[in-house]
């Protein structure tokens, strides 16, 4: 990514989610970053599907309750269009203690998408995940 200058620089370079640029010139939306922390922090989301808008923007593309379901998910997932999503994966560990964690979806679904489009996406994907400190599971689903 490219380090650009802005009002948090330290050392000479800022490394924040708003400078976060690949090559492919698509950049992290502020808002984008405020449902991360949301989801993450305040955890009253299942899941938040993010779409490049204009060749140009990483944004939220929609939300699901904490209600909805892995189903529910998927069911929002566009069958001709790629998307990144965060998941808020509910679990019980060892001890039977309910537990979640937050899993990055890159959706590309290949046989109705352009080459464009994948590669847009393929491409930003760690313009992305830069940004979402803290993820730690990821799935790549086609």
């Amino acid at each position: 990514f490219e380090a650009k200058t802005c009002a948090r620089l330290t050392s000479g370079v800022c490394h924040c989610p708003c400078s976060l640029t690949m090559s492919s010139g698509v950049r992290v939306a502020a808002a984008s970053m405020e449902l991360f922390t949301q989801i993450k922090m305040k955890k009253d989301l299942r899941f938040v599907t993010y779409r490049i808008k204009d060749s140009a923007e990483i944004v939220a593309d929609c939300t699901g309750a904490k209600s909805e379901t892995w189903n529910d998910f998927v069911g929002h997932l566009p069958q001709d269009e790629p998307r990144y999503a965060l998941v808020d994966i509910p679990y019980q560990d060892q001890e039977g203690f309910d537990k979640s964690k937050l899993v990055f979806v890159h959706w590309s679904p290949d046989a109705r998408t352009t080459v464009r489009q994948r590669m847009l996406y393929a491409s930003s994907k760690l313009a992305m995940k830069s940004a979402l400190v803290g993820i730690m599971k990821e799935v790549q689903a086609n």
